[in-house]
């Protein structure tokens, strides 16, 4: 048995590479796209992207610590003198995903894939949490690695002994998620919600459901598709799915006759308790988040950890106190120096119309200190097309149902949101910069509020939840974890809300 994630041998017959250089491994521990996240003995994929070149940032790789380097057949004669064991391919990124293949032909891990309008990471990191319940080995796609070249590299790290194995697969544009699919071939495949996102490529929800649905194409021989018996697209989904030869379909949410359902939600300002039926097993979760949409998030896990044969009460305790990743709901509890707290919650990360109206019901949940008041900081919803204003000025309802009492707009497309609420008593203000409401909300903000950042990643709204807990940082035990170190190539990913990252290899 080696301890290498790949023996170069394996790697030269799945890539058709031709080796050159000495000094070539026995094998690799790890594969980078990024010098700067290369560690000691992996592999580094040069991959030419639409920013930057891995080719010119292969001395940098060799200085981490790159144990090989695989590079482009063209760029080879740019290369000049250096010195390090190499093996050329014809192009880079295709190479990747032929080691993905093999990687997926010689893996027995039961695999689930994720996607859908909203919830894709925050289900996947769930199930990486849950599965690994008694020990289990897990694997899953790193951030938002769910693209063409996130996913083929998500699956090319998969290691041989893998017990289970969760990979996102995100889209905007119709025609994505085929390939990507193809290449994981899950044995569960999970659409969490269809919901008004990228519609600024889509003419209608149909069209998404038809996009999203891609994912059932890839599905083993007997493999099951999950869809949210709650979502007035699962009919759709569960009928395409079904044409594409899936005979296994399941079902997870409230609504009476779905597989794996809620039968019970209680919500608090700290939390909430969930109980489920699974598979006729009654389980019960106690969240660490109150918003409903959490428990909807968890019963597609809970579901699917059935399908792949998990221990689902082991996976259920697993789960309990469980908390999303950076900027997808983490609260933070902020000490002020006159005494009390204010509650953040950070939703930064991105943000639809359904994202945002789910963030604002957790919203209407929190506690409120003496005085305290429930305050919105949000930004542009992007990549809705003409639909933009409409959407934008229709979460004036939920925000005047969750009572908040101070809201602060950062960005053009939410102008609409300020019209609508333009005879309210609500105080509302229109910002330039995340800067600028940072500093009106730093003047404005008490000890006791409740206070909610979200937007489209491109807004920036991750600087205001950064500057607050920076300058008033919590106490060691948090409501969530500590953010984990953002890796050089999460940073790179754009500034988006589509989850798309593009290459950020240099």
């Amino acid at each position: 048995m080696t301890d290498f994630l790949w023996e170069t041998s394996v790697l030269i017959d799945a890539m058709k590479a031709r080796p050159i250089g000495t000094g070539l491994p026995g094998g690799i521990n790890g594969i980078s796209i990024d010098s700067r996240t290369v560690e000691p003995g992996d592999a580094f994929f040069a991959i030419a992207g639409d920013r930057f070149d891995g080719h010119d940032f292969l001395t940098n790789a060799r200085k981490a610590g790159a144990a090989l380097h695989i590079v482009s057949e063209r760029r080879l004669p740019a290369l000049g003198r250096l010195q390090a064991p190499m093996l050329v391919v014809d192009d880079v990124l295709a190479a990747l995903g032929r080691l993905a293949e093999a990687a997926r032909a010689r893996s027995k891990a039961q695999i689930v894939a994720v996607t859908g309008s909203v919830g894709k990471t925050t289900t996947k990191e769930a199930l990486r949490h849950g599965l690994a319940a008694n020990g289990a080995s897990v694997h899953a796609s790193a951030a938002s690695f769910n693209n063409h070249w996130g996913v083929p590299l998500s699956l090319a790290r998969l290691p041989a002994e893998t017990r289970y194995a969760v990979f996102e697969i995100g889209m905007n544009h119709p025609g994505e998620i085929r390939p990507l699919v193809k290449l994981v071939r899950p044995h569960v495949a999970i659409v969490t919600l269809i919901a008004a996102a990228h519609l600024g490529h889509f003419r209608d929800l149909d069209e998404i459901a038809d996009a999203k649905a891609e994912i059932f194409e890839g599905l083993v021989t007997g493999g099951t598709a999950i869809v949210n018996a709650d979502d007035p697209k699962s009919v759709k989904l569960a009928s395409i799915a079904r044409s594409v030869g899936v005979s296994k379909v399941s079902t997870f949410g409230e609504a009476n006759g779905a597989d794996f359902r809620l039968t019970d939600f209680e919500a608090s300002a700290d939390g909430a308790t969930m109980i489920a039926e699974i598979a006729g097993t009654t389980v019960s979760v106690d969240l660490a988040m109150s918003g409903r949409h959490f428990a909807q998030n968890t019963l597609a896990v809970l579901g699917a950890a059935s399908l792949m044969g998990a221990d689902v009460e082991a996976v259920a305790a697993e789960l309990a106190g469980w908390q999303p990743v950076k900027g997808r709901g983490q609260r933070y509890h902020l000490p002020m120096p006159s005494g009390g707290e204010i509650q953040l919650f950070d939703d930064s990360y991105n943000a639809n119309p359904a994202s945002m109206r789910a963030a604002i019901a957790t919203l209407a949940q929190a506690r409120l200190g003496e005085d305290g008041r429930r305050i919105a900081v949000l930004g542009d919803m992007k990549e809705l097309g003409g639909h933009s204003h409409d959407l934008h000025a229709g979460l004036a309802d939920p925000l005047r149902e969750a009572g908040v009492s101070r809201l602060f707009l950062v960005g053009e497309e939410i102008a609409p949101l300020a019209q609508a609420l333009a005879e309210d008593d609500m105080t509302v203000s229109m910002h330039a910069s995340p800067k600028e409401a940072q500093e009106s909300l730093l003047t404005d903000m008490r000890a006791g509020d409740a206070i909610l950042v979200k937007a489209s990643r491109s807004i920036g709204l991750e600087s205001v939840v950064e500057a607050l807990v920076s300058r008033f940082p919590p106490p060691a035990k948090l409501d969530v974890p500590p953010a984990p170190i953002q890796t050089a190539e999460e940073a790179a990913e754009p500034q988006n809300d589509d989850e798309q990252p593009e290459n950020p290899t240099r």
